[in-house]
């Protein structure tokens, strides 16, 4: 799990490029849990709060960005 402010220093297309690893690991764990399980199903909740911090952190900066 990602905290916030790991994901504050992190620069854009960073953000971006974490984003795109976590939809993967998204896609993989939806994967093998609709084929044989997972130990641990709860990591699909926090992959998916960490992609929308993400996104979150990202929309913030756009909007900053427009306002000046």
């Amino acid at each position: 799990m990602m905290k916030i402010n790991k994901i504050k220093e992190m620069s854009s297309p960073d953000l971006e490029k974490e984003i795109a690893e976590l939809k993967t690991e998204l896609f993989k764990l939806r994967f093998s849990l609709a084929t044989n399980g997972l130990d641990n199903p709860m990591r699909i909740k926090q992959v998916k709060k960490d992609i929308a911090r993400a996104k979150t952190v990202l929309r913030e900066r756009e909007i900053k960005e427009l306002q000046k």
